[in-house]
């Protein structure tokens, strides 16, 4: 079966289901996006006080305690569930469109990797791993370009009425 580009032969009521999905999915994975800078400020001092806890320091803000095992496993076990199953669809979609196999194909698996990683990693940091904090914020901004890129793909073919080579 050849997927690159099939997009475009969608009808017109399926293109418009993807785009409504894809928007509103969006609200919601850039709403998360907010929540993270929110919390930690999006920088490593802040992702590890989030986690960590900071009630040694006496010039915090808001005072922070560090998350109990059981929530550093529901929060790992929740994001990792959720969050492939989110880049499972974007990705039988993306298939669908018209792009350069090894580009698509990395748009594709990357972010399963950066779930495990990020996930995984906030995980290794609340064990005492401090410096994963810096792989948590790596691979959480790659997961959020690779996001971007695909449903800007998606959306800009699901719009175009023919192929462009």
């Amino acid at each position: 079966m050849h997927l690159n580009g099939l997009i475009y032969t969608f009808p017109k009521e399926i293109k418009f289901l993807i785009a409504a999905f894809i928007i509103v999915l969006s609200v919601g994975f850039y709403t998360g996006l907010l929540f993270v800078g929110n919390t930690s400020g999006a920088e490593p001092k802040g992702i590890e006080e989030q986690y960590l806890g900071n009630e040694l320091d006496e010039d915090a803000s808001v005072m922070k305690f560090k998350k109990s095992e059981q929530e550093m496993l529901t929060l790992v076990h929740n994001h990792i569930l959720s969050m492939s199953i989110i880049f499972f669809l974007v990705g039988i979609l993306l298939s669908t469109t018209q792009l350069n196999k090894k580009l698509k194909l990395f748009l594709i698996v990357e972010p399963f990797l950066s779930v495990i990683l990020t996930f995984g990693g906030l995980y290794f940091l609340w064990s005492g791993h401090l410096w994963m904090k810096y792989i948590v914020m790596f691979s959480g901004m790659l997961m959020a370009i690779t996001y971007t890129c695909s449903i800007v793909v998606i959306l800009v073919q699901v719009f175009q009425s023919k192929k462009v080579l």
